[in-house]
């Protein structure tokens, strides 16, 4: 049977990401790959000028930066996709909840399913897009959208957060007016938003991956930096993600040449649980030592998901990987489980980002559970209260 349309898609994707992400120092031989790289490498200087104009006009009150009277707090990166936002977004989201804010979760609901393309051209030209409201993935009270109407980490954050408004609109300073207006929030957190300068910041927390901090230091299109590292002067936070203890202090060095004043954080993301997909069972992480698995993945940084399977003592004998938010089939899930009991297997595991995606299936020969993650603070634990409080009393402030 051929392949659906959108796996050729995702194989071409995937070939272009690991094209990019090559260092400079390891370049294939063939002249057409060095080619199309230096290409890349020209284009990443145009995009490079773009950004920092942007900013430049920004600062300069050219574009205007929207302030809704209220807290913003951004949670992004500088480099695309893999640093961990979602957990990051969700502890926060649930600090300042637990003080007594009324929080919403802005997010632009990356691949979430779009409207026919005619109708968002009509919508611009006749300038509709600005009156419709965003979509409520929760309202605080129950969850209202799936997965692909809302996007997985929106999805995701409503079911883990059912206290939190969760919305999603490419325009957030349309779903942070929203959100002030109907739900009376007094805390907006952006989801990916450090880039996203419309709406005016209080609180810039980056992200940076300690496995790779910066990537390939090329931008896009030649690299996955969205922004030069000086730019992490901006943030009030770093979050360094991925840790596991041992020394970050060359890190740290190379951050504070861009930022001398940036509180800095370790964390790392914790396995807890294992929870069938299609049903509330849970394992505790036990059950994984010695049990012969399948692991499947369609995330940006599979590697660290199927490290922790093997550290609680898993035995993965049949890996699959998919493109970064890739849509599952049916047909995909029931050869996936297919495969994994031919070879042995008495389950398959996926990631919580992946186990959204996942459809119904009515035959399952064997388990498919998610690996429940979240983040553990290493260290910075007062520095992460103290930027709670700063928050919290801004309120008391802005109440009194």
């Amino acid at each position: 049977m051929p392949d659906h349309p959108s796996n050729w898609r995702e194989r071409i994707e995937e070939s272009v990401v690991e094209l990019i992400k090559l260092d400079a120092r390891r370049l294939p031989r063939e002249r057409s790959i060095r080619c199309f790289l230096w290409l890349l490498r020209k284009l990443s200087c145009l995009y490079l000028f773009g950004v920092q104009t942007r900013l430049y006009f920004y600062r300069q009150g050219i574009f205007r930066h929207h302030a809704l009277g209220c807290q913003v707090i951004s949670v992004g990166n500088l480099t695309v996709g893999g640093t961990g936002k979602t957990p990051v977004v969700e502890i926060f989201a649930r600090e300042l909840q637990a003080q007594g804010r009324n929080v919403a979760i802005l997010s632009r609901g990356y691949k979430k399913l779009e409207l026919p393309w005619r109708r968002r051209v009509m919508d611009k030209i006749f300038f509709r897009a600005r009156q419709r409201p965003p979509r409520v993935v929760s309202d605080g009270r129950e969850l209202l959208l799936d997965s692909e109407m809302s996007g997985d980490e929106p999805y995701m954050l409503a079911t883990h957060l059912p206290q939190v408004v969760v919305l999603v609109d490419k325009d957030r300073v349309k779903s942070g007016r929203y959100a002030i207006s109907r739900y009376h929030c007094d805390t907006l957190i952006l989801d990916d938003g450090f880039q996203y300068m419309a709406l005016k910041h209080r609180q810039d927390i980056v992200l940076i991956d300690r496995l790779c901090p910066f990537a390939n230091e090329h931008a896009l299109p030649r690299g996955l930096l969205r922004e030069p590292p000086r730019n992490l002067r901006r943030a009030n936070v770093v979050f360094l993600t991925k840790c596991d203890g041992s020394d970050t202090s060359e890190l740290r060095r190379r951050i504070r040449q861009f930022n001398e004043h940036a509180e800095i954080i370790e964390c790392r993301h914790r396995a807890r649980f294992l929870r069938d997909v299609y049903s509330d069972k849970e394992l505790m992480l036990d059950a994984l030592r010695g049990l012969r698995v399948g692991a499947v993945s369609g995330i940006a940084a599979p590697q660290g998901f199927e490290d922790d399977l093997e550290r609680h003592g898993a035995d993965i004998i049949l890996r699959r990987r998919f493109a970064d938010h890739h849509r599952y089939r049916q047909q995909e899930i029931l050869d996936l489980i297919n495969q994994a009991r031919n070879a042995g297997a008495v389950a398959l595991v996926t990631t919580e980002k992946d186990a959204v995606r996942f459809p119904k299936v009515d035959r399952r020969d064997i388990p498919v559970y998610f690996l429940r993650v979240d983040i553990e603070l290493l260290s910075g634990t007062e520095t992460f209260h103290d930027c709670i409080a700063r928050i919290c009393y801004k309120r008391t402030r802005e109440h009194a």
